[in-house]
């Protein structure tokens, strides 16, 4: 399956397709705390770098739309009869952010870099949804999966304006990323790893 500028470094398993059908209601749950996520992740960006006027003005618009997707996520569990629950976040994100560096540009340049690695997993799984989902569901993923290819390239593209050169650290962050969502998982998430 193709991502977005060939930035993941392994596919993800067929055996986390065939458990995301199975189990569509824990994807579609996690999928809205992903889009709550990658708004409130947004906002973080632009509170925490309130001088880079090009960077807020990308996130503010960024923030809007996952807001959006947040609340077509939620259409959807209105539509499919699932209740809402709380979920425990997955390892993915939280496994990705202890590979940031606490400096300065670094922790920028790696909080944009991770930025664009997640978006390019989730364009990778909706790729990989529509065609196993029935068809309301592959359309409503088929609809997403070109918005989160231009916010991983974004996102690249604002983590390549840094005077350090970005090409090797988004290497590691690739591999560290790539782990995460491969590694055998005990548990299903959007972003969880190969099913143990």
């Amino acid at each position: 399956m193709a991502d977005p500028g060939g930035l993941l470094r392994a596919p993800t398993d067929r055996r986390w397709f065939d458990l995301a059908v199975v189990r569509r209601d824990e994807l579609l749950l996690d999928h809205a705390n992903c889009e709550k996520k990658a708004a409130s992740t947004a906002l973080a960006l632009m509170f925490a770098y309130p001088e880079d006027f090009e960077l807020a003005n990308h996130m503010s618009r960024l923030a809007r739309e996952e807001l959006r997707h947040f609340e077509r996520v939620q259409q959807q569990l209105i539509a499919h009869g699932v209740p809402f629950r709380r979920l425990s976040p997955s390892r993915y994100a939280v496994g990705l952010r202890r590979r940031l560096r606490r400096d300065e540009p670094g922790r920028r340049v790696d909080l944009l870099l991770t930025g664009a690695l997640i978006e390019a997993r989730s364009h990778e799984r909706f790729i990989g949804l529509i065609e196993r989902l029935p068809e309301s569901l592959a359309r409503f993923y088929e609809s997403l999966a070109a918005a989160e290819a231009r916010h991983a390239g974004l996102y690249l593209r604002l983590a390549a304006r840094s005077d350090e050169p970005v090409a090797a650290r988004l290497e590691e962050l690739a591999v560290a990323e790539s782990e995460l969502a491969t590694a055998p998982d005990g548990e299903f998430r959007f972003h969880s790893g190969t099913p143990a």
